[in-house]
């Protein structure tokens, strides 16, 4: 494939078909003008990077309820010029119901398989934003981690070409996740709601309460902070509010940590 068929928002690549099923019109082709592809940004099995979400293993009730939070404003990004979420309200407001109940069966099907190699450092590699991703800059060396999390490819030039087998690495403070831990288990003793009564013991999910283990750091402290801040105002959303309403970015950097580092 040349970089510009790579690079079709309208015909992901789709480098291993055997290893989903038929991609209905709306997950492979979109359509023109103003439908993009649902596969192409959260790849054809589901997989997705740091800047949007893993749809692989949701419930198709939950996929729906994002969907329709978009189209009505009840969902947005706490960082107006973050282009994947305007890209998903902009789809969200092209789409027909049936696109939308085809799509969330589709991701639903699929199992969500591991994808993120959690590890925590004092140092990571100086990044710039290129993609909507962190990418290491060449020769630039290390620097103080801080309380952040920084999340980059395994393997940048698989990743370039959106292989959905070349999965990402989570650079995470020390530390982080076993304070995450204290969190989500037991609410850091009245810090927070516990995660697991929602979420469940194993962070997997329960009905339409989507699974949390082993899912992007980045995008589950994005969700957060936009919880907190009221970005996100959708079904559930005064519960999880309430449950982040005196998290610091330092406890919301663990939690991430913490869910992330556990097998889906």
């Amino acid at each position: 494939m040349t970089l510009t068929q790579v690079r079709d928002l309208y015909a992901p690549p789709d480098w291993h078909p055997g290893d989903h099923p038929p991609m209905p019109t709306v997950v492979g082709r979109g359509r023109k003008p103003d439908v993009f592809a649902c596969g192409y940004c959260h790849y054809p099995n589901g997989q997705g990077r740091p800047e949007n979400a893993s749809l692989a293993g949701l419930s198709a009730g939950y996929i729906t309820q994002q969907m329709a939070d978009y189209k009505n404003g009840l969902r947005k990004s706490s960082e107006p010029n973050m282009k994947p979420p305007a890209l998903m309200i902009a789809n969200a407001k092209s789409v027909t119901e049936e696109d939308i109940k085809i799509s969330a069966q589709y991701f639903a099907s699929i199992k969500y398989k591991p994808w993120i190699r959690v590890v925590e450092t004092q140092t990571v590699p100086k990044t710039f934003v290129a993609g909507f991703m962190h990418v290491p800059l060449e020769g630039a060396g290390m620097e103080a981690i801080g309380q952040r999390i920084i999340e980059v490819a395994e393997d940048l030039a698989r990743t370039s070409l959106r292989d959905p087998k070349s999965g990402f690495i989570a650079y995470v403070p020390i530390g982080s996740i076993k304070k995450g831990e204290k969190l989500v288990i037991n609410g850091g003793r009245g810090t927070t709601t516990m995660c697991v009564t929602c979420h469940g013991q194993d962070l997997k999910g329960r009905g339409d309460i989507p699974p949390l283990a082993g899912r992007s750091p980045s995008y589950t402290l994005r969700q957060l902070y936009d919880f907190q801040s009221g970005a996100r105002a959708g079904q559930l959303s005064s519960q999880m509010k309430e449950s982040v309403a005196n998290l610091t970015m330092d406890d919301m950097v663990s939690i991430a940590a913490y869910t992330a580092s556990r097998d889906p």
